[in-house]
């Protein structure tokens, strides 16, 4: 199934991708496939302007936020049909500032339980970035060869700071609080850890 988020941060990547959740009947409704012809690969999408009614497809009744992470959004938004009438969702006029306002406070509370990051870092990321997208447009050679170092350099120092939390006895909950992530994401950081250090 083909996973389209509607927005995204650098802060916090794929963890916390957030969409428009469709909700038919008060749920979830299941991924909608696209019948294209005979073969084994059945394209399908949980993308919201795909539950538009047409072509035997679902008919979304409301919108929610939803993240990557498994949180929905409490608020439920009607879909107002007589407005949209009888055009593809995609192609109406549908006001989605009410599941982005809820995904955004969502992004709120983890950027809170996550750990700060020290001023000065926090204001060289800036700095790096701004000089990066300068260069990506001046001489994009270069800016992938900055990235390439800048990835090295990450994957060394994040390799020490898991090591370290290894020898804290920190837990893979901890680890994902700390640094807005899944569990699951920072069970991985922890055990790469582990087998590096044996």
């Amino acid at each position: 199934m083909l996973v389209e988020w509607d927005w995204w941060t650098v802060e916090f990547g794929d963890a916390h991708a957030g969409a428009v959740g469709v909700l038919v009947g008060g749920s979830e409704p299941g991924p909608v496939y696209f019948d294209v012809g005979s073969g084994p690969d059945v394209p399908s999408t949980a993308h919201w302007s795909a539950y538009d009614g047409l072509h035997r497809r679902p008919r979304a009744e409301a919108f929610r936020a939803a993240c990557a992470c498994g949180w929905r959004g409490a608020a439920e938004y009607p879909l107002d049909w007589a407005t949209v009438g009888d055009q593809p969702l995609h192609e109406a006029d549908v006001d989605l500032t009410g599941p982005l306002a809820d995904w955004n406070a969502h992004l709120s509370l983890v950027r809170d339980r996550a750990v700060p990051l020290p001023e000065p870092l926090a204001a060289l990321l800036v700095e790096i970035t701004e000089h990066l997208t300068a260069t990506a447009t001046d001489v994009p050679l270069a800016a992938l060869r900055a990235a390439g170092v800048l990835e090295r350099i990450a994957t060394r120092i994040g390799r020490q700071a898991a090591s370290a939390l290894c020898d804290e006895g920190a837990s893979a909950e901890m680890v994902a609080t700390g640094l807005g992530t899944t569990r699951s994401t920072a069970l991985v950081l922890l055990l790469t850890a582990q087998d590096q250090d044996r």
